[in-house]
């Protein structure tokens, strides 16, 4: 809605200031006027403007200046009685030396009033695309080491079937000067509609005004149509890109938590050792270090395993939270021989994390506010494990860009991709709800009604005065005035207080809700109990019982909802990924393999699923289902343990195919 609001200010801006500029010139009239009031684009509304916008110095303005302006109505008018040679003569002067001149400067006026016409840029911009080729080719300046752009290297294809992630593909590839990136348009079609619009059956200047028309078409109308309708695909498929990320986004935000266990992060490393982060149930850290797990002999290793071993039973850890970066498989096989295999009677399981923006936040400002006194890449390791306790309240802390589940998120406009994956966090945490007792103040800053001032504000409250006893207390924060803490209230939770106050139900219903228990015969010491719930699921007559309480039925059906489950957390029905294979190199994949993965990215050319070597395997969207699909997120989600076959290995390129649809999910 926002997006809709936000282009249609920006319409009705520009179409204030055209009709403002054209009758500044004296030219509007109610023609024009009503033209301009029933355009449906920008496009369209530019058209129109064309011939009265402020043009800088042109052949037809030169030629115009030049008094000829008069000879191109008379060519244009094509009266076949007329004697075109004793006209041009009437315009020889000491600006115009020449016959051939004066034709040429009529020509360039006629030339730009073909391309000032709104019909015929609409005609030509709707065939070309309908009719048109993007066309592509090797720039031999170029260079595309690890070919990755070698299927564009000569390609073709219509404009109005190519998908937009190849849009974005041909945008990136054109960027990096590997490309070369045109139009193949009908210009003979286009040509034929302007020429049967102008020219006048057996017109003795026929073949002046042909001239006129082609040099219109390939000097002034095809170039800035062609950079139209590029720009048109470009912002089609950023919108679409924009979409999917915002889909797999949410998918990642609302990932089930694993809550009440103590978590050992663990972020892989070759060189300089991995690193070791332990939080306790709430996060808080317990201990930090560095373990060489990685290379080194035997002894070393199993030094290294015994003491991971120790911290495990010191800190009684749950579950281990390995990052799936460089590294990652050579943890893994450590962590299954020198821990798992060597002390079995260690109850703790292990999860692969992905770890895509925790370098990031490391190494922010908030990361490095968070944890003055640790090592950024430490930092990364608590992270980790904080990922997997609460997906959504760690991730806030990281710019969505950098979370790696889009695609050509570098290549698009970043402030319309910032403002529309913030709108999806900011939705993720008002539908979870925070409980204002725990949440940092990144995450207190996404919820309605709140932000950084108000935030921190309420995290120094908290740490002065110790926990929030009831919603109300929110009114003491500095800069939490009412207007806020309407806005605010329904989202955030307080447990083991007031019953009502871990309920979505926001404190302004809370006489109704009363009322409503009442009415059961209960009370609100009731609220989580069987009776009330089998009560509530007796309710039938909606529309009278909202009358009676003087509330609407949208509002009382919230009411219910949350009664039946007082401080529920609806990622709790979403899957935990989990993901445990043998294999942890490529060259461990044969063809005809059956693995199961977990899917890391969407993109609308098929899926990536991390199946246990360092490199994701691509399912193509072809080989996502034996139906008809029309994109991938109609049949995988992020986070979603799926079972594949592997039905390409190029060890040489890093590539793997795998397929959903050659293998049976059950």
């Amino acid at each position: 809605f926002d997006e809709k609001y936000q282009y249609y200010l920006s319409f009705y801006d520009r179409l204030d200031t055209i009709l403002r500029s054209i009758e500044e010139q004296g030219a509007l009239t109610d023609e024009i006027k009503v033209s301009l009031m029933n355009a449906k684009s920008m496009s369209e509304l530019e058209d129109i403007y064309r011939p009265y916008k402020p043009k800088k110095k042109t052949r037809a303005t030169i030629a115009k200046a030049k008094g000829l302006e008069p000879l191109a109505n008379f060519i244009l008018a094509q009266n076949n009685n007329s004697n075109l040679n004793e006209e041009v003569k009437k315009y020889l002067n000491e600006e115009v030396k020449s016959e051939e001149e004066a034709i040429s400067g009529a020509l360039d006026i006629i030339a730009e009033l073909v391309s000032d016409n709104a019909d015929y840029r609409k005609f030509i911009r709707n065939n070309t695309f309908k009719l048109g080729l993007i066309v592509t080719s090797i720039n031999p300046k170029g260079n595309d080491e690890f070919k990755t752009f070698e299927m564009y290297y000569d390609y073709k294809e219509a404009l109005n079937k190519i998908p937009s992630h190849r849009i974005l593909a041909l945008n990136r590839g054109e960027n990096l000067g590997i490309l070369k990136v045109s139009i193949e348009d009908p210009e003979d079609s286009n040509l034929a509609y302007i020429e049967r619009d102008i020219i006048k059956k057996g017109s003795i200047f026929d073949y002046l005004l042909k001239n006129a028309i082609k040099d219109a078409y390939g000097r002034l109308i095809k170039p800035s149509i062609e950079n139209e309708i590029r720009n048109d695909l470009t912002e089609v498929s950023e919108n679409t890109s924009i979409e999917v990320f915002k889909a797999n986004l949410k998918e990642l935000l609302l990932e089930a938590p694993t809550k009440n266990k103590v978590v050992l992060g663990f972020d892989p490393g070759i060189r300089t050792g991995c690193k070791i982060g332990i939080v306790n149930e709430l996060g808080s850290v317990l201990y930090t270090g560095v373990l060489y797990a990685t290379k080194g002999d035997e002894d070393h290793l199993k030094l290294e395993g015994q003491k991971l071993a120790h911290l495990i039973a010191k800190f009684k850890v749950d579950l281990i939270s390995l990052g799936n970066g460089t590294g990652g498989r050579e943890s893994e096989r450590f962590l299954k021989k020198y821990v798992f295999e060597a002390y079995p009677n260690m109850k703790v399981d292990y999860v692969i994390t992905n770890e895509a923006g925790a370098s990031v936040y490391s190494a922010s400002k908030l990361g490095a506010k968070e944890f003055p006194n640790l090592d950024v890449s430490v930092r990364s390791a608590i992270s980790l494990a904080r990922r997997v306790q609460d997906p959504l309240a760690e991730l806030v802390k990281i710019d969505p860009k950098s979370i790696g589940v889009g695609q050509y998120q570098h290549d698009m406009n970043q402030k319309h991709l910032g403002v529309a994956l913030g709108g999806v966090v900011e939705n993720c945490v008002n539908l979870v709800g925070v409980d204002v007792n725990l949440a940092s103040s990144s995450l207190l800053t996404y919820i309605s009604g709140i932000n950084a001032t108000i935030a921190s504000n309420i995290v120094a409250y908290r740490e002065a005065n110790g926990a929030f006893k009831n919603r109300k207390d929110l009114l003491k924060v500095s800069k939490l005035g009412e207007k806020a803490f309407v806005q605010c209230a329904g989202f955030l939770r307080i447990s083991d207080q007031y019953p009502l106050d871990n309920t979505g139900i926001h404190p302004e219903s809370y006489p109704q809700t009363l009322k409503l228990l009442k009415k059961l015969g209960l009370d609100v010491s009731d609220v989580g109990s069987d009776i009330l719930t089998m009560k509530l699921e007796l309710i039938k007559d909606i529309k009278n019982l909202a009358k009676e309480l003087e509330i609407g039925e949208a509002t009382l059906n919230d009411i219910i909802k949350e009664l039946s489950k007082p401080g529920r957390d609806i990622r709790d029905l979403n899957k935990k990924a989990e993901l445990k294979n043998d294999v942890t190199e490529i060259s461990d994949l044969k063809e005809g393999m059956i693995l199961n993965g977990t899917v890391r990215n969407i993109t609308d050319f098929g899926c990536f699923v991390d199946i246990g070597v360092h490199q994701d395997g691509l399912i193509h969207i072809s080989e996502l289902s034996n139906k008809f699909i029309k994109h991938p997120l109609d049949v995988v989600h992020i986070g979603e343990i799926v079972k594949v076959k592997v039905i390409l290995v190029d060890v040489n390129k890093k590539r793997i195919g795998l397929s959903l649809k050659q293998v049976d999910q059950k």
